[in-house]
């Protein structure tokens, strides 16, 4: 923070056209006025676009600024202003996009269960296609599992053990995944 005799020099050599004296200013104020637009905004990149826009306010500003009065009061005050632009743009831009999602949403949504119904229904056919290549013996086990029939209940039917039931049924799974992968490609 600058002396009041200080910045009335700074302010009196910005007025006769020196830009370069105003980086005293902002050399000055910078880390307290990032503070507190850090402490509104959570972004680095917005809390440098607001800290710009309080300084481009400031330099058009100064010939209203009343001599003797505290600088960094009036200052803080271009800041608060500028914040509060920048939340009211935040508030309508994020309303806006909100209200487009919604939109993209709404209108792709039949297409995308259109979408979904077809692949589901192509991945089905393909799936039954695959079990009708299976083995009789294969695809009796897989057509078991899908009906919820017992482990143990198929084994007598087939006359050999839970064990084999359970081999049988991985060496089904790994058959048809082959044929899926091949036939989806």
């Amino acid at each position: 923070m600058l002396e009041a005799g200080e910045i009335t020099r700074t302010l009196d050599e910005v007025a006769r056209g020196n830009r370069d004296a105003f980086r005293v200013i902002v050399r000055a104020y910078s880390l307290p006025l990032r503070s507190y637009l850090a402490s509104q905004i959570h972004t680095q990149d917005d809390v440098d676009d607001v800290a710009q826009e309080v300084y481009l306010a400031v330099f058009r500003s100064l010939h209203t600024f009343r001599r003797g009065d505290d600088f960094g009061a009036w200052l803080r005050g271009i800041a608060r202003n500028k914040l509060y632009d920048h939340l009211r743009r935040s508030a309508r831009r994020n309303k806006a996009l909100g209200a487009l999602r919604e939109e993209v949403s709404r209108v792709i949504e039949a297409d995308l269960e259109r979408a979904v119904a077809a692949d589901r229904s192509e991945t089905i056919e393909v799936l039954l296609r695959c079990i009708a290549q299976l083995p009789g013996r294969l695809r009796r086990v897989v057509r078991a599992g899908l009906d919820g029939d017992k482990p143990a209940a198929l084994a007598e039917s087939l006359a050999t053990s839970v064990g084999a039931v359970y081999n049988l049924h991985y060496r089904a799974n790994q058959l048809l995944l082959l044929c899926m992968q091949k036939e989806l490609e």
